[in-house]
């Protein structure tokens, strides 16, 4: 291609552009209407999507946490115990589980996770942390009442 003066040369921009605004029109495939087909209401759009996904990522592992937290801290009050007593129990037994852990015994393993909060409970008895309280009512509900508190 022959150019006679440089404005046409810059304008000629090549298949580079094609390749460049693919890009952003394949994230932007699954939009209706001009979100998908008009690049510049495409680019901003995905940019807006990509910087929510970007604050998601960061949310989601909150939302997790808390979630965890609640689940761990559910079973801690059916047998009488504060979470932040039997987190406590745990680390001066050595016992080093996270909250994902935690929060998984607690739900589906009942019997282990009642097996940690004793010996939590123990620990805090010997040591004399607060936080120890008699056994919730939903104990005899669900046939726990054979739980012995010190």
């Amino acid at each position: 291609m022959v150019f006679t003066a440089i404005p046409l040369c810059v304008r000629s921009r090549g298949p580079d552009e094609f390749w460049r605004k693919r890009k952003f029109f394949k994230l932007a495939a699954h939009y209706r209407g001009r979100r998908r087909n008009v690049y510049s209401i495409t680019i901003r759009n995905v940019h807006r999507a990509l910087v929510y996904a970007t604050k998601s990522r960061k949310l989601k592992k909150l939302d997790m946490k808390d979630l965890w937290d609640t689940r761990v801290q559910a079973g801690c009050e059916q047998y009488g115990l504060s979470l932040d007593t039997f987190k406590d129990g745990l680390a001066r037994n050595n016992i080093l589980l996270n909250r994902k852990v935690l929060s998984d015994l607690a739900i589906w393993e009942p019997r282990s996770f009642e097996a940690l909060v004793n010996l939590s409970r123990e620990r805090a008895v010997v040591d004399t942390l607060p936080g120890i309280t008699e056994r919730s009512v939903m104990n005899q509900v669900y046939g726990l009442a054979n739980l012995k508190i010190k």
